[in-house]
């Protein structure tokens, strides 16, 4: 890696602006539109070609721009209401958290997460799971949690994503630039020397490099293995995201797990509350258990404790998607560990034995549940799936007891609102919609809004989706001398006027992105409408080793390039948070079409919704807790099938009949004054009906006063 002090921006930066970097290195600007502005207004082409990444703007700029702006007072007016305001935000003094428990505060919430979507310029993110997390810690900021989060720095990110004249996935892997990233290397006590911890794994040592990210006030570290204390190949064993196969899988699980519990206590930090997102992380109870052990305990007073202050969350509802890993593994990087609890091989097995339905294995999902006295799923039809799923850990209780709650997700609305309706809240639902977003009852002030209002922010916003769109297939024509047969699936021929379909998600066969090609015919008379056409865009990645995913990618992709659709289906290459943003703001209608019960929650749909995009989906997941007949439309045959290409065709003559018979008339049925006010008046009710309750304001309050201050007042009596 570069070595990000190579550059030294106090040296390049006027003493009056100074505290750019400040603000450059705190993703706190990300969620803050007036910090935006302020770093667009640096150098408007650089905001553009750097995608949003103000530390490469400020390692770009001139140093003349620096000086002119540092005697420009406008710029220095709004410079020091921007800092003003991260500084106060990052006090603390009168958040929610703080008010609520004053007496509480002060005792930190630990959250482990194998990824992490802040923003696109740190992609240590494959999808759904991290951009959850990336949320959850910027509203933990927002409302004061005194949240440290812990993940690891992927140097080669995910993947970045190339589609071959074949339309077979290309997975690119580029190095990650730290220089480029607001991030910094935690130094030890003598401020100078580069924080390191030591992880044995197996019958060796892994030195793990620590890296810290501010998100507001929260403190997210990443621990990287590619130092040179370690050998070639343990170095690339935090190269990417969900790489390798099940020994590097287990070692990773290993690093994450105790060399997280090892940061924290090296940098001097004492959680009280301890919360896995996912199982992936769940090797850190173990680590836990055997501090308590050493401390005199016995490992039933040990476990305990654990449990009273360990929170998880599973986000998985097919038993083979849980991580597991053979007894032979186990015992290769375990064997001499379970004597430092005083277990037996055979009970230390037990506390992650099971069976998914391919033999007895070690589950880390059941030694997440094992060690956790709350647990939670992430909708409420997950939570009834966990809780059927799991109903053998508990076989004494009935279905409904088993442990496992559910506190569904909710999404960031600060960082996925478009600017354009921001405004719009701002002036008619309250000037501090932001503080008071999971309050229902300033919703109610959206029938405030002039239909022609909302429908040109609308068109604003679908214009700059299309923007994108045109200049990502320039780029690649330039850049990467595209065929002019792939640039039928970029996107160039959509018509801004037509009716917009969007679908992006990963590309896993059960998301079933192809639903819609099943009557191929039947497609073709919706899209080819002469007076009410219908256009659709996808996007999204195949994990690099699912080759069914990759198939199904690959179908889209060449259904995309067929001339008989006419270039109203587009497929966006390289789906990340960037290109995720256009999407969800710009689209008219947000697809997704899950076999059910197989999606935990989603939230590309409440982003989409906030932004007044009508959600058309599979009663799964959120949607199965939001759609209220009024504000969207549900793909619903009415009929389950336990043969699965039965229920598809099914599904997809229900979608069909949605689209012909709802969703396509309602859109193109304009008034006297050319507006759609049928269609306005089902954007408003799904904003209203969206908004407060599928906020990450309101998941992480949830989580607080039924999850942390529980969990931190158990343990709090059991250490008294």
């Amino acid at each position: 890696m570069t070595d990000p002090e190579s550059i030294d921006l106090q040296e390049k930066l006027p003493p009056r602006i100074a505290r750019l970097e400040d603000l450059a290195y705190n993703f706190w600007w990300s969620w803050h539109r007036a910090s935006r502005d302020l770093f667009k207004r640096l150098a408007r082409t650089l905001w553009t070609t750097t995608r949003h990444n103000p530390v490469r703007i400020l390692r770009e700029i001139s140093r003349e721009r620096l000086v002119e702006l540092s005697k420009d007072p406008i710029f220095l007016r709004d410079y020091d209401a921007v800092l003003m305001h991260m500084d106060r935000d990052i006090r603390n003094g009168d958040s929610w958290y703080t008010t609520t428990y004053p007496e509480l505060h002060h005792h930190p919430i630990a959250y482990f997460s194998a990824e992490f979507g802040l923003h696109t310029s740190l992609p240590i993110y494959s999808g759904g799971l991290g951009i959850l997390s990336g949320d959850h810690t910027k509203e933990s900021s927002d409302l004061g949690l005194p949240f440290i989060a812990v993940g690891f720095l992927y140097e080669q990110g995910y993947f970045r994503q190339r589609i071959d004249a074949s339309g077979w996935q290309q997975a690119i892997y580029p190095p990650l630039n730290a220089v480029e990233v607001a991030m910094r290397p935690v130094t030890g006590k003598e401020h100078c020397e580069p924080c390191l911890i030591k992880v044995r794994v197996g019958d060796r040592d892994i030195h793990l490099l620590v890296w810290k990210v501010q998100a507001g006030r929260a403190q997210l570290y990443l621990l990287d293995a590619d130092v040179e204390q370690n050998a070639p190949w343990d170095r690339q064993l935090t190269a990417r995201l969900y790489g390798g196969d099940r020994e590097t899988r287990i070692q990773q699980e290993i690093l994450l797990g105790f060399g997280g519990v090892y940061v924290l206590r090296k940098l001097g930090l004492e959680p009280k509350v301890w919360h896995i997102n996912e199982g992936h992380s769940a090797f850190m109870t173990l680590e836990r258990l055997r501090e308590y052990v050493a401390q005199g305990l016995s490992f039933e007073e040990a476990r305990e404790r654990v449990q009273a202050s360990t929170i998880f969350t599973t986000h998985t509802p097919v038993p083979a998607g849980n991580d597991a890993f053979s007894f032979d593994l186990i015992d290769k990087y375990f064997g001499g560990f379970w004597p430092q609890l005083g277990l037996s091989r055979e009970s230390f097995f037990a506390l992650g034995s099971y069976d998914a339905g391919y033999g007895m294995s070690f589950n880390m999902t059941k030694l997440a549940l094992q060690m956790s006295k709350r647990a939670n799923g992430v909708s409420k039809l997950h939570g009834q799936v966990a809780r059927q799923m799991w109903h053998g850990l508990w076989p004494e209780r009935e279905e409904k007891d088993v442990p496992i709650g559910h506190v569904t997700n909710g999404v960031h609305l600060s960082s996925w609102a478009g600017e354009a309706m921001h405004r719009l809240y701002r002036q008619y639902v309250s000037p501090d919609w932001v503080a008071r977003q999971d309050e229902p009852l300033i919703w109610a002030r959206l029938d405030e809004i002039p239909d022609e209002k909302l429908w040109e922010a609308h068109k604003h916003l679908k214009h700059k989706m299309f923007s994108a769109i045109r200049e990502r297939a320039r780029e690649g024509y330039i850049n990467r001398a595209i065929p002019p047969d792939q640039l039928l699936p970029a996107g160039l021929f959509l018509d801004p006027g037509a009716l917009v379909i969007g679908f992006a998600r990963r590309f896993a066969t059960y998301k079933r992105a192809n639903l819609i090609f099943r009557d191929i015919e039947r497609l073709k008379r919706i899209i080819h409408d002469r007076y009410q056409p219908v256009q659709f865009i996808f996007a999204g990645k195949a994990h690099p080793a699912d080759d069914p995913g990759k198939r199904l990618l690959q179908e889209i992709y060449n259904l995309s390039r067929n001339p008989e659709f006419g270039g109203r289906i587009a497929f966006v290459e390289d789906y990340d948070m960037h290109v995720a943003r256009y999407l969800v703001q710009g689209v008219d209608v947000w697809l997704n079409t899950p076999r059910k019960p197989m999606e935990a929650s989603g939230t590309s749909g409440m982003k989409a919704a906030f932004n007044g995009v009508i959600n058309l989906s599979v009663l799964d997941g959120w949607w199965a807790e939001a759609y209220n007949g009024r504000n969207g439309w549900a793909i619903d045959p009415g009929v389950t099938y336990d043969d699965v290409g039965r229920q598809d065709d099914a599904d997809a003559d229900a979608l069909y009949r949605v689209l012909e018979e709802e969703v396509v008339p309602l859109y193109y049925k304009r008034e006297y004054d050319g507006l759609p006010h049928g269609w306005i008046k089902t954007m408003k009710e799904s904003i209203r009906t969206v908004g407060p309750y599928f906020s990450t304001r309101r998941m992480v309050k949830e989580y607080a006063n039924r999850y942390y201050i529980p969990a931190l007042q158990d343990i709090l009596e059991l250490e008294a």
